[in-house]
């Protein structure tokens, strides 16, 4: 299935799954994995719960609680913004704010119309396909055998063969 970011054309795919199924090791694993094979990638993590990454009494928090619209840390190599943002935004207005890269990796987001990896690992979250039947579902990385159903199930250890997926999913899209 091709998803077309309404704003702007860079190809987004999520990483769903329960808590503890390894969404974030596997996305830091894929990441280096895709960069030596050429891609630049960018990622966005959803926060349903609005934790706070700005660290409380620094000037830049300071700056936001005094009711600055947007803070921005800029250093000599990386870039930090924050910027107030009511309502939640879709993830294509997130992704609006990326650029410079060739695949967005998104941790989150389950809900929206994006393609999506469904990673899964024995004994963590509910029996079964969360996405079983969801037509953005590309393919499901676990441990355990036969759980991939219609789409491609990839090994849950192995970052190279999920990295292969991707490249070739992203051919697809072109």
């Amino acid at each position: 299935m091709k998803f077309k970011d309404k704003i702007h054309s860079i190809p987004i795919i999520s990483l769903v799954g329960p808590s503890g199924s390894g969404k974030t090791t596997l996305l830091t694993a894929l990441i280096p994995e895709l960069t030596k094979r050429g891609l630049r990638v960018g990622t966005i993590k959803h926060d349903a719960h609005g934790a706070e990454v700005d660290q409380p009494g620094k000037d830049t928090w300071r700056h936001f609680q005094a009711g600055a619209e947007v803070v921005a840390l800029a250093g000599p190599h990386k870039l930090t913004v924050f910027r107030r943002w009511a309502p939640e935004r879709s993830l294509e207005e997130v992704a609006a704010h990326l650029e410079g890269v060739d695949l967005i990796l998104v941790e989150g987001f389950k809900a929206g119309p994006q393609p999506k990896i469904e990673v899964r690992r024995r004994g963590v979250g509910e029996q079964g396909l969360a996405l079983a039947g969801d037509p953005t579902l590309v393919a499901v990385v676990t441990d355990e055998e036969g759980k991939g159903g219609p789409v491609p199930q990839l090994p849950l250890n192995d970052p190279g063969a999920v990295a292969d997926f991707l490249l070739g999913w992203l051919d697809r899209q072109r």
